[in-house]
């Protein structure tokens, strides 16, 4: 960020207070992925007023190579997300998306990571607390692809059958990082039988997985998944993200009785 001043988008992920008056800012962006800003000003500053968790905006940025550091000038909020700091559920949900794009450095891609954690909040932000527990679903399945390490869905990891064609149980083997359909699994070794990390799934997960990878966002928010099989669904992708973080996520560990 060698200019002076700059403009790009961004989405507000923390502050933390800098002496009396003062805050650090961490933001998202997609072309600079995270970066840290100084923003200055007390209480009844405006643009302290706007500069909140998941807004998301135009923010203009100067930079002081002596000091090396970055100020927010100004800050255009096109997204306010209100719906985040009234629900506990979106507000968690929202700062579990932060985290993973935090510890994954942005999957190596901050465009996309924006598009997607972008999407995340707007979609959460606009539906119930239902609706918006499958999208976090959908987020989470989506940033895996975006990682390079989702699985594929459509056959069976062992035989190479469809899994989408039988109405039996599949299972996630970690170890394979794969999908194995209920007819291979009596048949697999026993190291993979007794796997620590074996993750039932059935054809409503494993269908509404390849949705999310097949039809628009539209269809796929239409899609009714039964509750038993949204939660089987999040034990494994909660499971599946944070393996890919390689640590423990502290979202998911302190928010365990809402997420």
């Amino acid at each position: 960020m060698g200019d002076r001043n700059r403009e790009t988008q961004g989405i507000i992920f923390s502050l933390k207070e800098q002496g009396e008056q003062n805050r650090i800012v961490t933001i998202l962006t997609p072309d600079h992925g995270i970066i840290n800003c100084v923003l200055y000003g007390g209480p009844k500053s405006r643009l302290r007023s706007m500069v909140q968790p998941f807004n998301r905006g135009n923010l203009y940025l100067y930079t002081d190579n002596i000091k090396h550091s970055v100020k927010i000038v100004d800050f255009d909020a096109k997204k306010i997300h209100m719906s985040l700091r009234e629900n506990l559920y979106k507000s968690w949900a929202a700062s579990l998306g932060a985290e993973i794009v935090l510890k994954t450095k942005c999957a190596g891609d901050p465009q996309k990571a924006y598009i997607l954690l972008s999407a995340l909040l707007d979609g959460i932000d606009a539906v119930n607390e239902d609706e918006a527990r499958l999208g976090m679903l959908r987020f989470l399945w989506r940033y895996l692809g975006l990682l390079g390490i989702q699985p594929d869905v459509r056959e069976c990891s062992s035989c190479g059958n469809s899994l989408l064609s039988k109405e039996h149980e599949s299972s996630y083997v970690e170890s394979h990082n794969g999908f194995v359909c209920g007819d291979c699994l009596p048949y697999s070794d026993g190291r993979i039988q007794h796997e620590a990390n074996l993750f039932t799934t059935d054809i409503h997960s494993i269908t509404y997985l390849a949705a999310i990878n097949e039809l628009s966002p539209g269809k796929v928010r239409e899609l009714i998944l039964p509750a038993e099989s949204a939660y089987r669904l999040k034990r494994l992708l909660y499971h599946m993200i944070e393996k890919s973080c390689g640590t423990k996520l502290e979202t998911l560990e302190s928010g365990a009785g809402i997420l």
